[in-house]
């Protein structure tokens, strides 16, 4: 019997232990590699000129020719505005990179010796860097859709002629939402003999149906691609778009033809893994941000911890501020919902 990926040691390319153990000096010239390469020249994030800046080395920062702005490595970034030395922000990707099903804040608070806040708003920057830097060009080939409800659970009262049918919309909870998932899967015949998901976008709507469904299936499917669906009459439209393949799960799991969507339901058990284990419930505010980060992880499962590590940190610097994660606990909580349709 073969050797699981993530026992081998081809998984293991990353050591937490000497991404604590640069320095300051190593720990600046990581990112300032990461931002503008390892022989290039910094860009001032205020005019966009690189005309060899002034670099102010008791500063660590520098300063534009053309118009006279400061500016340093994190400087128009999603880190930007930080207070913590570089090492730790380098230590909390590497933390997260290793972590298969999600991380909580708490958890990270505990390993780098920060309050909680700075460990949650931390993560939201580097989950936010993910949302921002996802691939949403349109999916191809062979494409599983399914949809699966969270924050929905609504708790009964104690005495049982105070209960109410749950199954009633106007008794269940006004946060439950749908995670639609598309998930583009390896072909067959791939040359590099990959098998599984190989892309995955996700969706947060208001629930399942056939106008959401549509609207987000024509605009990120490419025409002729091969659907595969549950019964769900959500997906009935897409017969007169694409070609559509359907498994009844009220009969079996695969249908008789083969077809199944059991690549979009490996996603939502990554999903539930990472909500029952590590975060334990979504806000409504973050929960794109947490849906797109299981895609990101699922679609990632195959990789070394340091090519997940190297290919998050690259994400950061092209990642512009957010208004979200500024000033977080100063007041400004009031986060939009992220819905797609």
């Amino acid at each position: 019997m073969s050797q699981h990926f993530l026992l081998s040691a081809a998984a293991r390319t990353l050591s937490v232990r000497e991404v604590f153990a640069m320095s300051d000096a190593q720990a600046f010239e990581r990112f300032r590699a990461m931002r503008w390469g390892p022989e290039g020249e910094a860009v001032c994030p205020a005019c966009g000129v690189a005309e060899q800046p002034w670099f102010l080395p008791s500063r660590r920062q520098w300063r534009c020719r053309a118009c006279g702005h400061t500016f340093s490595v994190t400087s128009g970034t999603i880190f930007a505005h930080h207070k913590l030395p570089l090492q730790v922000y380098l230590g909390a990707i590497a933390i997260y990179s290793n972590a298969a099903k999600g991380l909580s804040a708490l958890q990270l608070s505990r390993d780098l010796d920060v309050q909680y806040k700075s460990a949650f708003v931390m993560m939201h920057k580097i989950r936010e860097s993910l949302m921002v830097q996802r691939d949403e060009t349109a999916l191809s080939g062979q494409v599983q859709l399914d949809g699966a409800y969270t924050n929905g659970s609504v708790r009964p009262e104690n005495r049982a002629e105070d209960r109410v049918d749950r199954r009633l919309a106007e008794n269940q909870n006004p946060d439950k939402r749908c995670v639609l998932v598309m998930r583009e899967t390896h072909p067959a015949d791939d040359p590099l003999g990959q098998v599984g998901g190989k892309r995955t976008l996700t969706f947060i709507i208001g629930r399942e149906n056939q106008t959401d469904v549509g609207a987000l299936a024509a605009r990120f499917i490419a025409p002729g691609a091969t659907l595969s669906a549950d019964e769900s009459d959500a997906y009935d439209l897409l017969h007169g778009r694409y070609v559509m393949r359907r498994v009844n799960h009220q009969h079996a799991y695969r249908a008789a033809d083969g077809t199944t969507d059991n690549q979009a339901e490996s996603y939502f058990s990554r999903f539930r893994r990472m909500q029952i284990g590590q975060h334990h419930k979504f806000g409504l505010s973050h929960l794109a941000r947490y849906a797109n980060e299981a895609a990101y992880r699922e679609d990632t499962r195959r990789w070394s911890n340091g090519a997940i590590f190297e290919d998050t940190l690259a994400k950061c610097p092209r990642t512009r501020p957010h208004r979200d994660w500024c000033r977080d606990w100063q007041g400004n909580t009031a986060r939009p919902e992220l819905l797609a349709a």
